[in-house]
């Protein structure tokens, strides 16, 4: 869909985990996007001890990033990308994600990005903790991009959303195919 030749501004999916993160990783990917989901561990580390030189030179390789450690450091990309563009991805409600959250962490255990994100690696036990800091998390998005509205594209797959807000967003055409789907319950089962 795109030319090598096209510049395009830099697409972080700043939502959290179990959010349809990877549905819109599949979307850029589709518009034409070099995309990369992350090298978590290395570039949480990075976050961590503040090496964002290491991070900046990660970004500076793709054009769209999903997962961790985005959501963490948004506002440093902003202010070192300013062309740059964010997406938060939500969920149709809170209790809706959480339920997800905890389905997702015993599928596949304990999590760094968790950890250091909620304050735990397992969301069991400590329900009411990940449900503020999903809240707080948004929250703060939304105050950091209220002046800011062609900054910021607020989607949730599960209303209907995805290509037409996408490619308004964008900018681009939009595209020929059914939206994607992807990293749901049923997706793992049938793998």
């Amino acid at each position: 869909m795109l030319k090598s030749s096209d510049k395009l501004p830099k697409v972080f999916c700043i939502g959290l985990i179990k959010t349809g993160t990877t549905s819109l990783g599949y979307a850029l990917k589709m518009l034409g996007y070099n995309h990369t989901t992350s090298n978590r561990n290395v570039l949480l580390e990075d976050v961590v001890n503040g090496n964002l030189q290491q991070i900046f030179a990660w970004v500076d390789q793709y054009d769209s990033f999903d997962d961790w450690p985005w959501p963490f450091i948004y506002r440093e990309l902003d202010s070192h990308y300013p062309d740059s563009r964010f997406i938060l991805t939500t969920r149709l409600n809170e209790e809706i994600w959480l339920r997800s959250v905890l389905q997702h962490s015993e599928w596949c255990g304990p999590s760094s990005g968790r950890e250091k994100f909620f304050g735990h690696a397992m969301p069991q036990k400590h329900e009411r903790q990940y449900i503020n800091r999903y809240r707080e998390h948004h929250r703060q998005v939304r105050d950091y991009f209220r002046n800011r509205p062609d900054k910021l594209l607020e989607v949730c797959w599960e209303k209907g959303q995805g290509w037409p807000e996408l490619c308004s967003f964008l900018n681009m055409p939009v595209p020929n195919a059914q939206f994607p789907c992807a990293n749901t319950k049923s997706n793992r089962i049938n793998k």
